[in-house]
């Protein structure tokens, strides 16, 4: 009797002990799927917040780029506007260029803050370029062969400059993603060379002007 009496005291306790681990075990799988749960729950979360912030960002750079395209081409075409009515003997209105010019300027400041290496260096070029063609429109009225200087400033917006408005368009639009040539790095080398070369060219003409107005004064 006194051994089965001791079976029964070791089989009580072996259930006992089985259900203690059982509620342990449950306890800890629960903590640990738990756990797991919030941990892929964080996950998650900071995904979507990356991914949030990723959005905005895009968002914010295509409306920077946006407007940075729309003052270039409204800079180049008033200051274009202005030799066009000058030639023909119309009065020109200059704070529609001067506006024209400051709104640019304003976009190029902010730009310069946020572009990348490859399209800053083209909103620079540009920015030198258009600065002489404003100087070009100023220089008309003093200008010693005024038929040449007006062949000359049309032949420089319709041209070189207008060009380097459409490069610096492809160029950000190249890098929103929006359209990717596949020649893209040689096109925007050659016309970037070129417009620096024209725009050069442009300036001592325009400094070999002022030199020869200043000895005749």
């Amino acid at each position: 009797m006194d051994e089965l009496g001791d079976l029964v005291d070791v089989t009580t306790l072996a259930v006992a002990l089985i259900g203690v681990g059982g509620t342990l075990g449950g306890t800890l799988g629960g903590a640990v799927l738990s756990q797991r749960v919030t941990r892929e729950q964080n996950q998650r979360a900071d995904r979507e917040r990356a991914e949030d912030r990723h959005d905005r960002a895009q968002e914010a750079r295509r409306d920077l780029y946006a407007r940075l395209n729309t003052t270039a081409r409204a800079y180049r075409v008033a200051a274009r506007d202005a030799v066009r009515a000058a030639e023909r003997g119309e009065s020109v209105e200059p704070a529609v260029l001067d506006t024209a010019k400051e709104a640019w300027s304003e976009q190029y400041s902010l730009a310069q803050m946020a572009l990348p290496k490859n399209v800053h260096q083209i909103a620079s070029t540009l920015n030198r370029a258009l600065g002489v063609g404003y100087s070009v429109v100023k220089q008309l009225p003093s200008s010693p062969d005024p038929d040449g200087s007006y062949d000359r400033a049309k032949a420089w917006f319709s041209g070189p400059l207008s060009d380097g408005v459409y490069l610096l368009r492809v160029t950000l639009r190249h890098d929103l993603g929006v359209e990717v040539e596949p020649d893209f790095e040689h096109t925007r080398t050659r016309m970037l060379t070129a417009l620096d070369s024209e725009r050069r060219n442009l300036e001592r003409l325009l400094a070999s002007e002022q030199t020869q107005a200043a000895r005749s004064d």
